[in-house]
């Protein structure tokens, strides 16, 4: 009997795991690895040390155009600077503008703090860990 409970329960705690609803699937925005450090003693990044202060990273290898960097206040954000429902053109870079990120094609705003908009698809979330003051966002 015992061993009957010890195997329900290990079947229940295993089937019970999931990635937290991370989804990062979009149409416009392609997939693939990276990983990059981002130091907020560095003068560049240190306004993300202040809740409600974002940046955008140009850096080679930083997600399809680049990211933006956001803190929550609680925490950290981070998201693909590639307009999420345009394809790929000159104009689909997102702008920072105070606690939202526009897209100059459609001018569509997305909240840094969920990476909602209106449209279909929202911002294109990364993975962020933060290690003292390095901020490690990564696909």
């Amino acid at each position: 009997m015992k061993k009957i409970i010890l195997l329900l329960s290990l079947s229940l705690l295993l089937g019970s795991c999931d990635d937290s609803g991370f989804n990062n699937n979009n149409p416009y925005i392609p997939n693939f690895s990276f990983s990059i450090d981002i130091n907020t003693n560095l003068p560049s990044y240190s306004s993300l040390q202040f809740a409600s202060n974002g940046v955008y990273i140009s850096q080679s290898g930083a997600g399809v155009r680049g990211l933006l960097v956001f803190n929550t206040g609680s925490g950290y954000t981070a998201f693909d600077a590639a307009c999420p429902n345009q394809p790929l053109t000159s104009c689909s870079t997102l702008v920072i503008n105070g606690i939202n990120a526009i897209c100059p094609c459609d001018d569509e705003s997305y909240s840094l703090f969920t990476g909602l908009g209106n449209l279909q698809y929202p911002l294109k979330r990364y993975r962020v860990e933060v290690i003292g003051p390095i901020i490690r966002v990564y696909n």
